[in-house]
């Protein structure tokens, strides 16, 4: 199989995490009550628990892998041209960052792309690691982890305090009202919002972030993905025995997340979902290859290579429909509707990309972060048939 052949896997798996990421970060625009503590009073239950499921906790580390395995397509690269990799990649995160700082503060305070950044730091740090050691390195971070989070979970639920539900309410109206005033409360109420979220980065995502880094580093190596065929024992393991204790894990994380959200056992679902998410996760790449070795792929892979522009996109018509950058929606649509409007942006984005794709090689922001890992410039418009491109 050729090399672009071997690629469109890769950008398949992106292209599906898309819509795992855009099921999960629209509610942060859709209701003020988002991560908040306490239940939304106009939720729907049935849509939580589909999205806490199935997707809350997942994808993000199924992105984190295929960083992790395109890290080393960009290591390989740097090898076929005879330059150096470590300045390159310097100037890529850093570039990462910048857009991501952009993101966090104009569109979302959740943003991912400055952790990765940041980790991929210490995967640059790591690029000599073996494939079996960086494996190791994964599995000791997801396990103490998950054991440290599960541990203070048991603690959180012999002491914990009540939530004081007036004081967050009182505050889930100001963040609706900051989100339905001007552009420049949404900006002020992103700033408010980032320390919380850099906590919950720190204490909670990198550790698992780093650690799929590492398992896709090392999926990349042995090259995985390129020949799946070779790794039969390992895709029927994780969808025999991966698949079963993830979805477990993650109906204990949705039960508590639906019934009993900022009880002590919320911190206890976290620490059940770092220690299992990662099986899920494992669990939906084994199925998805399965059903990529078919034409399915196709529908997927464009908006794969094009992943940053649409995880932007997805965050700028959210800012439209839900704040004052356009309608203000926020609070107002029912759970029915958000999840109708999440598919519909996602169909739209799958169209898009392949229209795209036909006349240029790369999405804006991918067309400016190759700029600024060359350190020159790159054209952005089809040189050549779709199928007959590198990377």
């Amino acid at each position: 199989m050729s090399t672009p052949s071997r690629l469109v896997r890769l950008d398949a798996l992106r292209g599906f995490a898309l819509f795992g990421i855009l099921a999960v970060n629209a509610w942060a625009f859709a209701t003020g009550y988002y991560a908040s503590g306490i239940a939304d009073p106009a939720r729907d239950p049935a849509v939580q628990w589909v999205v806490s499921l199935f997707f809350e906790t997942k994808f993000y580390l199924l992105f984190s892998f295929l960083f992790g395995y395109s890290f080393t397509l960009q290591m390989d690269a740097a090898a076929r041209r005879g330059v150096a990799f470590w300045p390159r990649m310097l100037r890529r995160h850093v570039g990462l960052a910048a857009i991501g700082a952009a993101h966090a503060v104009l569109l979302f305070h959740g943003d991912i792309l400055t952790t990765y950044a940041v980790l991929g730091l210490v995967l640059l740090a790591l690029r000599g690691t073996s494939p079996r050691r960086a494996v190791r390195l994964a599995v000791v971070l997801l396990l103490a982890s998950g054991t440290v989070w599960t541990l203070l979970g048991v603690l959180d639920v012999l002491t914990h305090v009540p939530v004081d539900a007036t004081a967050v309410s009182a505050r889930v109206a100001e963040t609706v009202a900051a989100y339905r005033g001007t552009p420049g409360t949404v900006v002020a109420e992103h700033l408010r919002q980032l320390p919380g979220t850099l906590e919950l980065v720190v204490f909670v995502q990198a550790p698992s972030t780093l650690a799929m880094f590492l398992l896709g580093f090392a999926a990349g190596k042995r090259q995985v993905l390129a020949e799946p065929r070779r790794y039969r024992a390992l895709w029927s393991w994780l969808l025999r025995a991966g698949l079963p204790i993830g979805l477990a894990g993650a109906a204990f994380y949705a039960y508590i997340a639906v019934n009993h959200p900022g009880s002590g056992a919320e911190t206890l679902a976290i620490g059940v979902s770092v220690l299992t998410a990662p099986l899920l996760t494992g669990g939906y790449v084994a199925a998805l290859l399965r059903l990529f070795d078919t034409r399915v792929a196709a529908v997927f892979a464009p908006a794969g290579r094009v992943a940053l522009s649409n995880y932007l996109l997805q965050s700028a018509v959210l800012g439209v429909v839900f704040t004052a950058y356009g309608f203000g929606l926020v609070g107002t649509l029912s759970y029915g509707a958000v999840a109708g409007l999440v598919v519909g942006i996602y169909a739209v984005q799958l169209a898009l990309s392949a229209l795209w794709l036909r006349s240029h090689r790369y999405g804006p922001l991918e067309w400016l972060l190759r700029v600024v890992t060359a350190g020159g410039t790159a054209s952005a418009r089809n040189a050549a048939p779709a199928g007959a491109r590198g990377r």
